[in-house]
């Protein structure tokens, strides 16, 4: 971890760099995104969180909405940090919140397209879930529940970088 210590007269401080704070940052901003996709996801279609995501990790039946919840968060938090890793790399300014916004609304997208319309569904069929949908699954309800999940990740990024240095 990358730190800077600077002492004035009595008191210390010390603070973390931009570098070591973006993964943690990603983690809060996937989390935070987690949240309003899985709130919007429980009002929209339950099941989609009682049933098909814990169903990634052959959890259920029966349906569990407290797993569907757990499973969603953690895969936000992975893709928050994966997030992280594509703004430190992108000639887009993730620093500030409009410019982090779009990129993560766009992350959001690219998500949506690789792990929910492609990959989710195979899973699904691979381990034999009863919540399997076909391949691919451009479902447009799920579209907005990632977009969502891009732009709040989007929004929160930035002060989470912030906050953490």
């Amino acid at each position: 971890m990358s730190d800077s210590t600077v002492t004035t007269g009595e008191s210390t401080v010390t603070t973390r760099t931009a570098a070591a704070t973006r993964w943690p940052a990603g983690v809060v901003g996937g989390l935070v995104g987690g949240a309003a996709m899985a709130v919007l996801i429980s009002l929209m279609n339950p099941p989609t969180l009682a049933v098909a995501i814990p169903s990634l990790y052959t959890l259920t039946p029966p349906p569990n909405g407290v797993l569907g919840w757990v499973v969603h968060l953690s895969h936000s938090a992975v893709l928050g940090v994966g997030f992280a890793a594509v703004a430190r790399g992108s000639p887009v300014d993730c620093e500030t919140t409009a410019r982090s916004v779009v990129a993560g609304t766009g992350y959001g997208v690219v998500v949506w397209v690789v792990a929910a319309a492609l990959l989710m569904p195979v899973w699904l069929g691979a381990v034999g879930s009863p919540a399997s949908p076909p391949v691919p699954n451009f479902a447009p309800p799920s579209l907005l529940w990632h977009v969502v999940f891009g732009a709040v990740l989007g929004a929160v990024y930035p002060a989470a970088v912030d906050r953490l240095q």
